[in-house]
């Protein structure tokens, strides 16, 4: 048995670990790959069988997962950001959740024969989406406007107003006889809302003393702060049921827009954290599945999603943004993104359980038609929302942009390179004069500190997928690959190689970026690049011209910068690269000669080769 118990969780984590890899390399979404791999460990191979391996602990632990997960959520809400879309936010969780509630209801009932009560709950159960499917998502998208920020905010507040809405029709379904549902109704909401605001300030409050006042050492921070959330999410329950999705939500978001503490080790931790608990729960809800929970999917299952998604979700969005400074563009992405997630097959399936308890009929549809709804969704718009995002002007296909961090001349000439190229390029410097220089160059450049609160929600980014961290200071450098990691990925984040070169073997290579151009191109030594004369030469190679024959044309020296794919995209050379520049390709390169082989090389470069001196 203990071996047993041990393999199915083992299952659970390879499989959880193992469909997020895949789908980051698949771009594909990962929660589609979790609920796939989940349903087939369960109710269809029987690898897991999730009440046998947890019993009666399975709901208390989803519970406190979903707690942490929206706790993170939390944390990611900026106030700043609140006061720029929080009119249309507002607007989507109140008279839009409704709307939804009510078609989604209607469909339940005349679409899949549920009766009023069950179609009722299952309504309040699917008007989440949660920011467990819109995170990753938009990450991956990267809309531009505002589209991104409503739509974060909007999963991160449902949630627990979809968990509430759930709460209270449960109870009214089960004192139907009793007193009036809206006593019943008014006197939830007023305890969810009061309970749960209370604990989640309580708890930041505590919390961010205790940090402040140097209670807890530094290594404590994050186990602290887990306590912290789990209590006052358990704390708030206690008291009032479902009321500590609202308390946990809360304390994130006061933790956040606090600025006594600095609390990005926080953050970073529970990052990390939810990628854990999110491939756990998803596989363990999916195999908790039942075979005969399958045959409850039928042809008006299909039918009811589509009502989902072409009815209840445009209605929502086009009335809670009429009047709103949104385009007709960002009003239809916003149409086309609404997938449910670990909430609403959380929910759906501890109030299933309390319900078939009762002896409720019909109870045993709600968990398949939730599950069918939630993988529906998932599919159809993590599949077609980053196209339908491109066609609509609002994101493009593998960002190939770059941000330059640093604007020395050197700097501004490679991005002017670029920008020629029609790459989208943005630089951030600290300094005036380089900012200036570079507007005057026509190069977007924006004035602040890289590490800026809220630097990139001021920052226009749309299109830019790598950073290059070029400043004079390599612990700055560093840094700042560190901090756009999480955005654009290790792969895609640059810098110089530091003046000190046996400063490398010191870094952890996690701890750094990919270190440009190649060796001993530091800072200094790409500015005396510059000094003498050199330039930057734009070659498009070919069978009987590539790059060897590039280097022998000139005597002194050939860095190669950026490398163009016949098929548009962008690479960058670095210390570490193998990249083979290949016949059809474009190489950007920097050529440090003497004026008078680069005059001779500018000759037959237009006469023979091609070539284009740049700068």
């Amino acid at each position: 048995m203990v071996e047993h118990n041990l393999v199915s969780l083992s299952i659970v984590v390879i499989l959880g670990i193992a469909a997020q890899w895949m789908g980051w390399r698949m771009r594909i979404p990962s929660i589609l790959l979790l609920l796939i791999f989940g349903i087939l460990a369960g109710p269809v191979f029987g690898w897991i069988n999730p009440g046998e391996l947890l019993g009666s602990l399975l709901y208390p632990v989803v519970s406190l997962a979903v707690a942490m997960i929206l706790f993170e959520g939390g944390l990611s809400l900026s106030m700043k950001e609140f006061r720029a879309i929080g009119g249309v936010t507002a607007w989507l969780v109140t008279v839009g959740a409704a709307i939804t509630w009510f078609i989604v209801a209607v469909a339940s009932h005349w679409i899949l024969g549920l009766d009023w009560s069950l179609a009722i709950l299952l309504g309040a159960v699917l008007v989440v989406t949660g920011p467990t499917v819109i995170g990753p998502m938009l990450q991956f998208i990267r809309p531009t406007g505002q589209t991104g920020a409503i739509l974060k905010w909007e999963g991160i507040m449902i949630d627990p107003i979809g968990a509430m809405l759930a709460v209270l029709v449960f109870q009214v379904i089960l004192e139907s006889g009793g007193r009036q549902p809206e006593m019943i109704v008014l006197i939830t909401v007023l305890k969810t809302i009061g309970i749960g605001t209370l604990s989640g300030l309580l708890g930041a409050l505590i919390l961010g003393f205790c940090m402040k006042r140097n209670y807890i050492p530094d290594y404590l921070h994050n186990p602290v702060a887990l306590m912290f959330v789990i209590a006052s999410f358990t704390g708030a329950n206690i008291f009032q049921s479902e009321s500590g999705l609202l308390a946990v939500t809360i304390m994130g978001f006061a933790l956040a827009n606090q600025k006594s503490v600095s609390i990005q080790h926080i953050v970073e931790f529970k990052e990390n954290l939810r990628v854990l608990l999110i491939a756990g729960v998803f596989i363990l809800l999916a195999a908790h599945l039942k075979p005969a929970d399958l045959d409850q999917i039928g042809i008006g299952s299909f039918i009811f999603l589509l009502v989902l998604v072409l009815v209840a979700r445009p209605a929502s969005v086009f009335v809670s943004t009429f009047g709103s400074k949104l385009s007709t563009k960002e009003k239809l992405f916003l149409s086309w993104m609404a997938p449910r997630g670990i909430v609403a097959a959380a929910v759906a399936s501890i109030f299933a359980l309390r319900l078939e308890e009762v002896g409720l009929t019909g109870a045993e549809a709600l968990v398949p038609q939730t599950f069918f709804v939630i993988i529906g969704t998932v599919a159809l718009y993590g599949l077609t929302a980053p196209l339908v995002a491109r066609r609509l002007n609002l994101a493009k296909a593998h960002p190939q942009g770059v941000l330059f961090l640093g604007g020395q001349h050197w700097v501004r000439k490679m991005a002017k390179t670029l920008l020629d190229e029609g790459y989208p390029v943005m630089l951030v410097d600290n300094s005036r004069h380089n900012i200036l220089a570079a507007r005057n160059a026509g190069i977007p450049a924006f004035y602040a500190s890289i590490f800026a609160d809220n630097v990139l929600d001021r920052v226009e980014i749309s299109g830019i997928g790598k950073l290059m961290a070029m400043t004079n200071n390599d612990d700055v450098n560093s840094l700042a690959a560190l901090h756009f990691a999480t955005l654009f990925g290790r792969s895609q984040t640059y810098q110089l190689i530091p003046e000190d070169e046996k400063l490398l073997d010191a870094h952890s290579r996690h701890l750094r970026g990919n270190i440009l151009f190649g060796k001993g191109m530091t800072h200094s030594a790409l500015t005396e690049w510059f000094t003498d004369d050199a330039v930057i030469n734009k070659t498009k190679l070919s069978e009987e011209y590539g790059l060897e024959e590039l280097k022998s044309q000139y005597v002194d020296k050939v860095l190669p910068l950026f490398l163009i794919t016949e098929g548009g995209d962008l690479q960058i050379f670095t210390a570490e690269s193998s990249t083979k520049p290949q016949a059809g390709q474009t190489l950007i390169s920097l050529l440090l000669s003497q004026p008078d082989v680069i005059e001779s090389a500018k000759e037959v470069s237009s006469d023979k080769i091609g070539d284009e001196q740049i700068a």
